[in-house]
């Protein structure tokens, strides 16, 4: 009975492998498959024995195909770096060929060996890759938490990390971190490398290396709620925000999406994107805004509550919104004159499925907004907030005008097109 072909998935980078293990998987193996930088250290390994044939690792569909078509003919080793399982090709190389008998073996990771480098407990830490993926929003996704492990690689370097980091935040909002960096764990070459973010911006490291983020003012804002600010608590000028229960109302229109772009048109303050922003750490919030005073309050609101996901935009709609990403959801509070260029264009950029919110206080908008936003082929409902404010047992009344919450839905594709 012919044994079925194997499949080796072996942790090679960071440690001494399991020199048994990993022979014993070559001498067995009709192709091997390894990064050009692996495949060069175990043959400094391996020097005096025949290797199997090498199957490159990228590209990534050429490297499956190969393996493919090599398991029906025998066994086949992959070299990972570290753990397979963690960032790695384990789970793209187990998801392609389910029903494979696959066999894993880890090796010690660069986790592991940096964090005991620096002493370092790390059962409390974020993991985030940068490996290979974007590096958009990357004060959101690496603030928020006072530990972070982050894999690198060449085009997200430690220097151009810590760079983008002061750039999104500025030094002061940052002043605390501390930054470890490991390059060549595990290896003769091994470095390590301590400091703020500062001085790692202007450091130069050599890959592979990871990095290690202290941030003690992560959650500092834990205090106050994810969704309510108050009027109080959001810098403003001259009472101009969108009140609470307004604000909550819009907000409820949008049915904002954990992941995409926001834009808040004629931002104000920013309470919108701000609230936005924190609900959702993952949706990317454009404040667009033409007055100079606003930007002061949205880049004020922007620190101080850490809505790193939040961006200001300076200028005026709908110019200022030409090469912006495209939207799934807008809000309009303010359109300064040119409410029907700014909805023509909105409505033609929001992308299928969006919603676009417009907050009405003036007659003429309230009128002429719901007729744009039909004729551009959205379905609209329109909403009406009366709000009233009592004090108890005093009883002072607090009366503010009605607005009109303005909902238009753009439909998941156009007439014609599939679904």
């Amino acid at each position: 009975m012919k044994k079925n072909s194997i499949l080796h998935i072996i942790g090679f980078d960071v440690s001494d492998p399991d020199v048994v293990t990993l022979k014993a998987s070559l001498d067995s193996s009709v192709a091997l498959v390894a990064s050009k930088r692996l495949y060069e250290k175990l043959k400094k390994q391996f020097l005096q024995d025949l290797l199997p044939p090498l199957i490159p690792i990228v590209p990534l569909q050429h490297c499956m195909d190969g393996i493919k078509e090599s398991l029906k003919k025998g066994d086949v080793t992959v070299l990972a770096s570290g753990d397979p399982l963690f960032f790695g090709i384990g789970r793209k190389l187990i998801q392609s060929f389910a029903g494979s008998d696959i066999r894993i073996h880890p090796a010690l990771s660069s986790m592991q060996l940096a964090f005991s480098r620096f002493n370092i407990p790390w059962d409390d830490a974020r993991f985030v890759s940068l490996h290979g993926r974007s590096n958009k929003l990357l004060a959101a996704r690496l603030l928020p938490y006072p530990k972070v492990f982050l894999f690198t690689d060449p085009q997200n370097s430690p220097s151009d990390i810590a760079g983008k980091l002061l750039a999104e935040c500025g030094k002061e909002r940052i002043s605390e971190m501390i930054i470890h960096v490991g390059e060549l764990l595990g290896s003769h070459s091994e470095r390590l490398s301590t400091g703020n973010v500062t001085e790692i911006a202007a450091g130069r490291f050599t890959d592979p290396n990871v990095m290690i983020l202290l941030n003690p003012q992560a959650g500092l804002n834990t205090k106050l709620p994810v969704f309510g600010l108050q009027e109080k608590e959001i810098v403003h000028s001259r009472g101009l925000i969108t009140k609470n229960e307004v604000r909550a109302a819009a907000i409820h229109a949008l049915r904002l999406p954990q992941k995409g772009v926001l834009w808040d048109v004629g931002a104000g303050s920013g309470s919108i994107g701000l609230e936005a922003s924190r609900l959702f750490p993952g949706l990317h919030v454009l404040a667009i805004e033409k007055e100079n005073e606003q930007w002061q309050n949205v880049e004020a609101n922007r620190k101080r509550f850490s809505a790193w996901n939040m961006t200001l935009v300076k200028g005026k709609a709908p110019d200022a919104l030409q090469q912006l990403p495209p939207p799934a959801r807008i809000f309009v509070g303010g359109s300064g004159g040119n409410l029907q260029q700014i909805l023509e264009f909105c409505t033609e950029k929001l992308l299928p499925g969006g919603i676009i919110v417009v907050n009405a206080v003036i007659a003429g908008t309230a009128k002429l907004a719901p007729e744009i936003l039909y004729k551009s082929g959205l379905a609209v409902e329109i909403r009406e907030i009366a709000v009233q404010r009592l004090s108890y047992p005093e009883e002072e009344k607090q009366q503010f005008n009605p607005i009109k919450i303005i909902v238009g839905k753009k439909q998941k594709s156009e007439p014609g097109e599939k679904s």
